[in-house]
């Protein structure tokens, strides 16, 4: 019979790990406020447990800055991708306004839910790489003024281009329509990463199948926007020490269980993610035994040309 932490680690988020496993049929003919799960895809997002493990995710602290790129203002159309569990896009949904409009999209029924329950008028789910807007939204497709984004790119390995090209459909063609966002960019979890593939390597696994994350460095992704006619206006690489509210094994069971560890038992997968912990003591833990992970965050704005 499984322990109680067996049963909480079945609730664990995890932001469509091993994704180019998958082959998903979105729910195009689905309303926007239907939130059954879909047969294809188990949802292994927990809001309760992203509320509870990483709500630094959204915390006014480590958002203001990418909010400012954004610059949303009242009246303005907004598409929101990756909302999660709503925070923000609730908020941007009170600075458009009554005459503006705010859409969150998420791969997660659980999060949408969530966000839906937290006051988001308008929400979907959808995988960014290949976004579908379902029949009762489908019409605002292609009449937005901007698309932002926090945190959730770096979760989409399989085709970064695709959210691109679903970002380009998304905005209006008027010049003006710009993609503001920030994710996780190239050293994120430095140290960390190469523990985890180091422990995955020793012990007879393809950490390059494993790892679910795509972290580009400015001038990839400056290349990638370019190619699909975007302007960028500003693209950075910021480090960001990240406290985490537990240690390296409470963050490993959030954001890998499902991912780099998800074809192990689960004995075998305590006993790795102690052992990347082991690894990563000397440069996360400090003095008093609190624990920290260095990210690094792209942020970015581009325009998108009146040529496309």
């Amino acid at each position: 019979m499984p322990d109680a932490a067996d049963e909480d680690l079945e609730e664990v988020m995890h932001y469509h790990p091993r994704y180019e496993e998958f082959k998903l049929k979105m729910t195009s003919n689905t309303p926007s406020n239907n939130n059954s799960t879909t047969n294809e895809v188990k949802d292994t997002w927990s809001a309760k447990l992203y509320n509870k493990n990483a709500s630094f995710v959204y915390s006014p602290a480590f958002t203001s800055a990418v909010l400012s790129l954004l610059n949303a203002k009242a009246g303005e159309r907004i598409l929101d991708l990756g909302c999660g569990s709503g925070e923000i896009t609730v908020d941007l949904q009170t600075v458009v306004g009554d005459d503006g409009l705010v859409v969150g999209t998420d791969f997660s029924h659980d999060m949408i839910e969530k966000s839906q329950s937290n006051g988001l008028r308008h929400a979907f789910v959808a995988d960014a790489q290949a976004l579908e807007f379902p029949p009762d939204l489908q019409h605002h497709n292609g009449t937005f003024d901007a698309v932002f984004t926090n945190a959730a790119l770096h979760w989409c390995k399989r085709d970064p281009a695709g959210v691109i090209r679903s970002v380009k459909a998304a905005l209006k063609k008027d010049g003006k329509g710009r993609f503001a966002g920030e994710f996780g960019g190239y050293l994120n979890c430095v140290g960390l990463r190469g523990a985890i593939h180091s422990v995955l390597r020793k012990r007879g696994y393809d950490p390059k199948k494993l790892d679910p994350w795509y972290f580009p460095s400015v001038q990839d992704y400056q290349s990638l926007l370019e190619s699909e006619g975007f302007e960028v206006q500003h693209i950075s690489l910021t480090p960001r020490i990240t406290p985490l509210p537990g240690d390296l094994v409470d963050w490993q069971q959030t954001f890998c269980r499902e991912s780099c560890f998800a074809e192990m038992s689960d004995q075998e997968a305590a006993e790795a993610m102690s052992e990347v912990q082991d690894l990563c003591a000397v440069d996360c833990r400090d003095a008093s035994g609190s624990w920290a992970i260095m990210y690094v965050r792209l942020r970015f704005v581009a325009i998108l040309s009146e040529k496309v």
